[in-house]
């Protein structure tokens, strides 16, 4: 999942406070020159605030000029925006990034203040009159006719997000969208922070833990018993594994509780704001507002395409749930049995064991995170013409970072940074995260944040299948940020409901045995997976797939329905919503009483009528992939056509266009409806 920070700046707070020098006697490390790497062991929490409040003074002096510059023209307004915009962007990135990893509490905290101080400055420069009236005067110009595409992009892109950030309101109505959107974002932030502090554990005897990976049961065991976290690192194996059916009920009741009990409500007041957002800026619903700036233009082609979808899944998605049913009443010894939500993962997992013999937690000995990341590495330089070489003793923020630079031939292109395994207060979620845009001559900064399965006493970490495919998900993202070489920071990113698919392409490397093979070795005895067990891996994948599909469409459901159906004067109750959708769906009841997924749900958080996307991203995504299948999936040659078409592109030309330059033909939907396996 690709974070975007700058959404037309939405979701911003705060306001300013005063510029205040650098610590006395000693140097900022965030302050210096272009291309430097940042000296983040040596990051203070007065650092973090020092260099927020000093990248705000001088984007103040930045803006003054621009407005009192006499001429108009394109430099002097819209590339000196894009030059305040990769300012703030830098800067708030860094601040967000600390406040998300940082080890440090109070780090943490000036962090989070940093990045608020400057979305406050951002609330108002994009909300300035005389700025916009600028670059309305140049729109109407003979120049802006002559503009080559990118920067017409630019120019209308820009514009459309001053309007997008209330320009064009009355005073009262703007001051209205400056107090709800400080309002988001401090509930957005308190939602956050309620979910990445959320501890909680299942403590089981050893009935409770029959199934458990011995490995597993090893890593947490205390005494005479077991105390599982309650973390998406323990998540996969506890439901996947456990037999014993009340372990997996009460773990599931668990996980989809973690802050509940303040989250239910922040949720409800950010649907009402963003609601009231959304009225105030002419739009009927925030979905509404929130969709104009992507592929789909408005929620009603969103809903076109999810339920376009689930009429083609229902009827599989139906055949699994009597699949899955059946295996619960066979390992019941012929009782009546009803398959529940906390059985799915569990029972999927046996057929796989009996009818392929795929053991998924057995088969994590094949994929050590050390020979996997080269593995990966591997392909993806291969494939995109990069090299990727580790930074030996970096300075990061906590021990277990690592850094890689980027390099084409001798020739630098960017750096990343990877942070791969949980810790307490750290982000839990899955992220490739801009740090810097790298636009002209500026090197590309990203990170892998991840959550994956840590080592232990006995063994490495250990990848499941689906830490795999998440890893290699993740880290197209990683490439897609170091492939840009734009003009303009601006354009660095693409739209909100393409972006995943540039990443999802990826993950059909780990579906091919001779790329899987090169990197798929036991840790202990270095024996390379079998092919007829990958084999069956392949074919265990489609293990009750309309179940999965199914459950991803509910989310876009529920996601769409809290953003585009929000009645006022009828609010709903967000843990009804889910009753209603199993209703519409007529597959299963998903719900499970006392149960708020919504609770800790990342994306209708920070990613609001976002869900869809995944799936019209994969859309594009398996239909660029077939270019990889004609010619090759280390064809250096096309993998360079992918890279500087697709993943260098952002916005600056149309995306359609690009994908149908890559394709030589215009885009269909044939080969995502064909991995649906109906």
């Amino acid at each position: 999942m690709k974070l975007r920070y700058f959404a037309f700046l939405i979701c911003l707070m705060t306001t300013f406070q005063g510029y205040s020098q650098t610590t006395a006697n000693r140097k900022n490390p965030f302050l210096v020159e272009k291309n430097t790497v940042v000296d983040y062991a040596k990051v203070t929490p007065a650092d973090v605030d020092d260099y927020a409040k000093h990248t705000l003074n001088a984007v103040k002096e930045m803006i003054t000029r621009i407005k009192k510059e006499p001429t108009i023209s394109f430099d002097n307004v819209f590339g000196s925006m894009d030059e305040i915009k990769n300012k703030i962007y830098t800067t708030s990135n860094n601040c967000f990034m600390m406040y998300w990893v940082s080890t440090d509490s109070i780090t943490r905290a000036k962090g989070l203040a940093g990045y608020q101080l400057l979305d406050s400055l951002s609330t108002s420069m994009y909300s300035d009159k005389d700025i916009y009236n600028k670059m309305l005067k140049f729109k109407a110009s003979p120049d802006y006719g002559k503009l080559k595409e990118n920067r017409k992009i630019l120019v209308d892109d820009m514009i459309l997000g001053f309007e997008l950030s209330g320009v064009n309101l009355s005073e009262d109505k703007l001051s209205q969208y400056k107090t709800l959107s400080k309002e988001i974002n401090e509930l957005s932030t308190n939602y956050s922070n309620n979910m990445n502090s959320a501890k909680d554990i299942l403590t089981l005897d050893n009935k409770g833990a029959e199934g458990l990976p011995e490995d597993f049961k090893a890593n947490y065991k205390v005494g005479d018993h077991y105390e599982i976290p309650i973390i998406n690192a323990t998540n996969e194996t506890v439901m996947g594994t456990a037999s014993n059916e009340e372990t997996r009920k009460a773990y599931y009741t668990k996980f989809f509780n973690r802050a509940a009990d303040k989250n239910i409500d922040i949720l409800d007041q950010m649907v009402k704001k963003r609601d009231e957002l959304a009225k105030v800026m002419g739009y009927p619903t925030y979905a509404s507002y929130a969709t104009v700036t992507r592929m789909a233009k408005n929620p009603q082609t969103a809903w076109s395409f999810v339920n376009d979808l689930i009429s083609r899944v229902r009827e599989k998605a139906k055949a699994d749930v009597v699949l899955l049913e059946n295996e619960k009443k066979s390992e019941s010894k012929g009782g009546a049995a009803k398959l529940e939500p906390w059985d799915i993962a569990y029972y999927k997992t046996q057929i796989q064991k009996r009818q392929y013999n795929v053991n998924n937690e057995e088969l994590r000995a094949y994929f050590p995170m050390e020979g996997c990341l080269k593995g990966m590495f591997d392909i993806y330089q291969k494939l995109l013409g990069m090299q990727f070489k580790k930074v030996q003793n970096p300075s990061v923020w906590s021990p277990e970072v690592e850094m890689y630079e980027v390099y084409e031939g001798t020739k630098l292109k960017g750096k990343f940074y990877m942070d791969l395994f949980p810790r307490p207060n750290k982000e839990t979620w899955f992220y490739g995260v801009n740090i810097v845009s790298g636009k002209g001559n500026e090197f590309p900064v990203a990170m892998l944040l991840g959550n994956f399965t840590r080592p232990t006493k006995t063994s490495p970490s250990l990848l499941s299948q689906k830490e795999l495919k998440t890893l290699f998900h993740e880290f197209g993202h990683i490439v897609n940020m170091m492939s840009y070489h734009g003009e303009f920071s601006s354009q660095q990113e693409s739209k909100a409901d393409f972006t995943e698919s540039m990443s999802q392409l990826f993950e059909n490397w780990i579906a091919d045995y001779n790329m899987v093979s090169t990197f798929a070795k036991h840790y202990k005895t270095g024996k390379p997976l079998p092919k007829e067990t990958f084999d069956n891996m392949q074919k265990a994948k489609k293990v009750a797939s309309g179940i999965g599909t199914i459950q991803s469409l509910q989310r876009c459901v529920y996601d769409l329905n809290l953003y585009d159906k929000y009645n006022p004067e009828k609010p709903l109750s967000t843990d009804q919503l889910w009753k209603d959708i199993d209703k519409q769906l007529g597959v299963m009841d998903f719900y499970v009483p006392g149960t708020h997924y919504q609770a800790n749900w990342i994306h209708i958080n920070t990613h609001p009528v976002y869900y869809y996307g995944y799936l019209w991203s994969e859309v594009y995504a398996l239909d660029m992939f077939t270019q990889f299948e004609k010619n090759g999936l280390t064809d250096t040659k096309t993998g360079m056509r992918y890279r500087e078409l697709i993943l260098a592109n952002g916005t600056q030309r149309d995306i359609v266009k690009a994908v149908e330059e890559f394709l030589g033909r215009p885009s269909d939907n044939k080969a995502y409806i064909k991995s649906l396996d109906l």
